[in-house]
């Protein structure tokens, strides 16, 4: 399969790009390498993803329309797996721009791309921040998510409905993925169990938010790229059954008009939150060092908690994560002592 998948330098997409270049695709990956964090390790990523057959490179800033629509031509890709974006909710607050053309100028090149060039299927980023304000737990597609708390999660949501868009007036396939707090080896540096490890080895003290009273939905990037490869490769489960509820649904919108097979969205995640205390205890255990805690309120745009209904990611693929939060944190520390040299 011809692939194009964006942001290959970042932290999913590498893995991403990775795992489907080594299942035999020709993938092509895109990454402007911004600075939004440490583009050293980013660079790191893209040279162990050069050294795979069949993967090759294309720095390109998706916002930018005419290079974008170039590289569509060029390319002529069956399927695009699209996990550029601007990411993290506190970022947001500081540069409210940089959303607007990350994620939202550049996913309309992208759908044009799409929709020009005949693409066969998109794939692409959501977000559990749409859910927002939403209380009830565990968090289903079928939930209304139109209170965001973040503009982050508000130009997530509206990739949703772009997509939606084209697929009904163009016949354009298209699956969003509602990931949840995504974590493992070559992780980026603002996220919490990354900022928490490197404090704890500085001796420094680590920002605990809302005074500690938080649970998020952890889930291993191993876990999250098998059900992209498997969305990607259209690997359907074989189990046979009735029409999941959420497939005849307008996702946010209960009891709107069924919609048609070729638009989908699903929760990536653990299903099991943990508390964030569950989680500094882990990663001292495995860094075998005590942790200087420093106790916040919650923070603008942040939830107390997160939790994924991954019912229908499993009826359609046959697939839900289940690496435990410590068994992910111990890789992750291993691979962050071996990277960083401590």
């Amino acid at each position: 399969m011809n692939l194009l998948v964006t942001g290959a330098a970042g932290f999913i997409g590498f893995h991403a790009a990775r795992a489907l270049a080594a299942r035999g695709h020709l993938v092509t990956g895109a990454d402007s390498m911004n600075r939004y964090y440490d583009p050293k390790l980013k660079k790191a990523r893209l040279e162990i993803l050069l050294r795979i057959p069949g993967f090759s490179f294309e720095k390109i800033n998706l916002a930018r329309r005419k290079s974008t629509r170039a590289l569509f031509e060029r390319g002529r890709f069956e399927t695009v797996l699209h996990l550029a974006a601007q990411a993290g909710v506190r970022y947001s607050l500081e540069n409210p721009h940089a959303y607007v053309d990350s994620n939202l100028q550049a996913f309309v090149n992208v759908l044009e791309g799409c929709r020009r060039t005949g693409v066969g299927h998109l794939v692409y980023a959501s977000s559990s921040s749409v859910y927002g304000e939403n209380l009830k737990l565990p968090f289903s597609e079928r939930d209304r998510v139109d209170s965001p708390v973040s503009l982050y999660a508000a130009t997530k949501k509206s990739n949703e409905l772009m997509a939606r868009a084209y697929n009904h007036l163009f016949g354009l396939p298209c699956t969003g993925l509602r990931f949840f707090t995504v974590y493992g080896p070559w992780g980026r540096p603002d996220m919490a169990m990354f900022r928490f490890a490197k404090a704890i080895l500085s001796g420094k003290e680590i920002e605990v938010y809302n005074r500690g009273d938080m649970q998020r939905d952890f889930t291993y990037v191993d876990d999250v790229v098998e059900g992209i490869t498997r969305i990607v490769e259209g690997r359907k489960s074989k189990v046979k059954g009735p029409r999941s509820k959420a497939s005849g649904q307008d996702s946010g919108n209960p009891g709107a008009k069924a919609l048609p097979d070729s638009f989908r969205i699903y929760n990536i995640g653990n299903s099991k939150p943990e508390q964030l205390m569950d989680l500094v205890r882990i990663i001292e255990e495995a860094l075998g060092k005590k942790a200087l805690r420093k106790f916040l309120p919650m923070q603008p745009g942040d939830v107390p908690r997160t939790c994924a209904d991954t019912a229908l990611l499993e009826k359609d693929y046959g697939f839900r994560p289940r690496t435990t939060l410590r068994e992910g944190v111990r890789k992750f520390i291993r691979w962050y002592l071996e990277y960083y040299g401590r």
